[in-house]
């Protein structure tokens, strides 16, 4: 028997081949050749195009709408398995369908654990995804799950620059867990932004919760879907006497009318990580890569090394 650790094969779906090519330029390694074809109806098949007998193989793919992006996945998953992978890892650095993670009212789907079991079933033996809309969601599986944090690439951003004054806020009370900790480890006040949703999406009515008075702001939130709540806050925080709004979100969702929104609102600028590409022209926008975050994590779990060092922020 050989104690030598199986081959690391990366491979990306559809939409995040962007992020799998960058995952792989910071491992050193080429990005795995994968074929998808589709069919005039609109289904598709995912073929890999050499061998991965025995391979550590990683797809790499985030299920933001449309559903095509989580069924690709799930046929990669299913592929791999088939061609007789020694494991498969799947990198879902946005995890989508989070937001229904419990029943909320009578007869609604818990999608978040739906998508748990389709993964489990295709076959994974890991996942490995960043800042998930809620923590339970790692109990809804019965593989590993690497949760790991933006905190560590918004960090040195915010550090880097020099903000006097500056105070936490979340846009909502849900995030108040998450905000506490940025402003625990800056040593700096906690603010909340109280709303109440006519429906949702829709914000009917948000209060501030903490003084900003000649304070720079900087929101925490996990996603930015239509930017009603984060422009909101952002309008009403300055209308409460803050010098400036800065908004930190994991995951650029940003379904129309968001980008306009964040233009005409008053926040400064707005932060995302590249889990989700975010593409429109939008001057207030900073990507930052997360690529080296996942590689990273890769390479610790294909050397069975701890990966917890590497957390800023939990």
């Amino acid at each position: 028997m050989s104690n030598t650790l199986p081959p690391i094969k990366v491979f990306a779906g559809t939409a995040s081949r962007y992020l799998g090519e960058s995952i792989c330029k910071e491992l050193g390694i080429e990005l795995g050749k994968m074929n998808r074809e589709r069919f005039a109806d609109g289904e598709f098949e995912v073929s890999f195009e050499e061998s991965i007998r025995g391979a550590e193989v990683y797809l790499v793919q985030s299920t933001f709408p449309n559903s095509d992006n989580l069924m690709e996945l799930l046929l990669m998953i299913d592929a791999a398995k088939r061609a007789s992978a020694a494991s498969v890892n799947a990198v879902v650095p946005y995890f989508g369908w989070a937001r229904q993670d419990r029943k909320d009212k009578p007869r609604v789907s818990i999608a978040a654990k739906l998508v748990a079991d389709l993964m489990s079933t295709a076959g994974i033996n890991r996942l490995v995804t960043m800042d998930l809309h809620a923590d339970q969601i790692q109990g809804f599986f019965n593989v590993p799950v690497d949760h790991l944090y933006a905190s560590s690439i918004f960090i040195p951003y915010i550090e880097s620059l020099h903000l006097k004054d500056m105070v936490i806020a979340s846009p909502d009370v849900g995030g108040a867990k998450r905000a506490n900790s940025y402003a625990k480890y800056f040593d700096v006040p906690l603010v909340l932004c109280h709303k109440t949703r006519a429906k949702a999406n829709v914000v009917e009515k948000m209060t501030v919760i903490g003084d900003v008075k000649d304070k720079n702001v900087v929101l925490i939130d996990d996603i930015v879907d239509t930017a009603g709540t984060i422009t909101k806050a952002a309008d009403l925080l300055l209308n409460y006497g803050a010098t400036s709004v800065r908004a930190l979100c994991s995951h650029a969702v940003m379904s129309d009318p968001a980008t306009e929104r964040v233009k005409n609102c008053g926040i400064s600028e707005i932060i995302f990580t590249d889990s989700i590409p975010y593409i429109r022209e939008n001057d207030k926008a900073t990507i930052l890569p997360v690529a080296k975050l996942f590689a990273d994590t890769i390479r610790r779990i294909h050397n069975n090394q701890s990966i917890s060092s590497q957390y800023l922020l939990k």
